[in-house]
């Protein structure tokens, strides 16, 4: 039959004033899905807000977690800038240490050079006064010349033309000269004496050069090295040049 507009109006007049048909109807039309849908609308409602909170809580920790790292990031900018006006500290430290260093090893070289010509001096003295001593091994009637001594006997050298002013004025730094017999036949001889604390090649080449500038005065001029030791070099250079070593009162003779 055709249900006419009355007969509707009068339907939706009954579902109005008894809600349980509503239901019932809407049962009877709806599929179960479209039933469900309210129900899963307002439980995806639920989860979405659940999720938009978890996301805000998860923004939330993010942006602490980057304010943290960025106060971190300005405290290791600090401790480097610290760290670097240390190390420009230290430096200028370490530098300055450096140059109280290098001053101290000066001093000490100085000290050490002026203590070593100190001792060389006294030593000097030994044997310029302790002539017998020293030298009666090598020569007989051994005498030490004095300043004035060796003073005329190079001007005398100069005035006959067998040294000349440079020549003399290098035999009158030796440390000592010597005048005496020689043991093996009686014969005058001078001994030119070079003393150190410690002898070196330098000694060695000295006592021969000035030995053998000496010797153009008439006697013949014997190349002597004196000290507390001589080092194996100036050792091996005197038994070639057949230079006497004297340390300690030992006496060797060129072999």
């Amino acid at each position: 039959m055709p249900f006419t507009i009355e007969e509707f109006r009068d339907f939706i007049r009954m579902l109005d004033e008894r809600p349980e048909w509503r239901s019932e109807l809407r049962r009877l039309v709806l599929t179960d899905e479209l039933l469900a849908l309210p129900a899963q609308m307002a439980e995806l409602r639920v989860h979405t807000e659940q999720r938009f909170q978890e996301l805000a809580a998860a923004q939330r920790r993010t942006e602490e977690r980057v304010t943290e790292l960025a106060v971190a990031q300005r405290r290791t900018e600090e401790r480097v800038t610290e760290l670097a006006v240390a190390q420009r500290r230290t430096e200028e430290q370490v530098a300055a240490v450096s140059a109280q260093l290098a001053d101290l090893i000066q001093v000490v070289q100085t000290f050490s050079t002026d203590i070593g010509e100190l001792k060389g001096r006294s030593l000097e003295g030994d044997y310029r006064t302790r002539v017998y001593a020293y030298f009666s091994r090598v020569v007989r009637r051994a005498h030490a010349l004095s300043p004035d001594e060796l003073t005329s006997l190079l001007e005398d050298a100069i005035d006959s033309g067998v040294l000349s002013e440079d020549q003399a004025e290098d035999v009158s730094l030796a440390d000592v000269i010597i005048r005496g017999r020689r043991r093996s036949d009686g014969a005058e001889v001078f001994l030119v004496v070079e003393v150190s604390w410690g002898v070196g090649p330098q000694d060695v080449e000295r006592a021969t050069r000035r030995a053998a500038l000496l010797a153009h005065t008439g006697p013949p001029a014997l190349p002597v090295v004196a000290g507390k030791w001589v080092t194996p070099e100036a050792a091996q250079l005197a038994r070639t040049h057949q230079v006497w070593q004297l340390t300690n009162g030992r006496a060797i003779r060129p072999e």
